[in-house]
């Protein structure tokens, strides 16, 4: 078996090579928006199986296809767990600065809400408030979990190339106990229970509210911490999405 979870199209030659190699199923777990892939990458006929994180391109991708699956990302609890309690009032970011995601931290700065920034540097257009913003960290495994957990909330956003799915990002959040404070899409009600496990938002306003929450009622968020930990260890570690993969196998 030859087990890929990737973000980037395997050519069709590395393929047919790597089968002559190992022999046995070839399976592709797609971890980027499917939007992402290029030439043929998850359409390739050389899998013998591909789980995709969105439903709706699950259910595409079997109009010409089969074996396709739904799998969602996950966390490795090793690394994602509580290793820290809430010390500050700062909103927490860690990931990629793409134009959407600046445009809703901006929008909140605007309001004076105070935010750590995390992850790869922003690019050359970033806004100057993102870049004055950035702790000039890129933070993983365990100073991931710790930045999380000692934040007032963490930011959730998407691209505008993620559909109805969720980053890893959801999953590592929740693992450490940190208050998960997202951008709503149907994908979570499979994964959370929103309102009891994390914050969701659809508008500004109910940014704005789910932050406020976070800021004045701390015993409450701290409930929530705790329960979106334990689904997130419960169900949506590495070992979880393996064995499913297996399963089918």
């Amino acid at each position: 078996m030859i087990l890929a979870g990737v973000h980037s199209s395997i050519n069709s030659s590395v393929l047919d090579e790597l089968g002559s190699i190992c022999h046995g199923r070839r399976v592709l777990w797609w971890v980027d928006p499917p939007a992402n892939s290029q030439r043929w990458g998850l359409l390739d006929p050389r899998w013998d199986f591909v789980y995709l994180k969105d439903r709706g391109a699950v259910e595409k991708l079997q109009l010409v296809r089969e074996n396709v699956y739904l799998l969602h990302e996950a966390m490795n609890p090793s690394w994602h767990n509580r290793v820290a309690t809430q010390k500050n009032n700062a909103i927490v970011v860690a990931g990629n600065y793409y134009g959407f995601r600046q445009a809703v931290i901006l929008k909140l700065m605007e309001k004076g809400a105070d935010f750590e920034l995390y992850g790869p540097n922003p690019p050359v257009w970033a806004d100057s408030k993102i870049k004055q913003n950035h702790r000039a960290c890129y933070v993983t495994r365990q100073e991931k979990s710790r930045v999380f957990g000692e934040g007032m909330a963490c930011l959730n956003t998407f691209s505008l190339a993620e559909g109805n799915s969720l980053n890893c990002r959801a999953f590592e959040i929740a693992g450490a106990g940190g208050l998960q404070v997202i951008e709503y899409r149907p994908a979570i009600e499979e994964c959370f229970e929103t309102g009891k496990e994390l914050l969701a938002f659809k508008t500004h306003d109910e940014l704005v509210d789910c932050l406020d929450r976070a800021r004045n009622y701390p015993d409450e968020m701290k409930l929530i911490r705790d329960a979106g930990m334990r689904r997130a260890h419960a169900e949506h570690t590495y070992r979880h999405r393996l064995e499913v993969i297996l399963g089918n196998l």
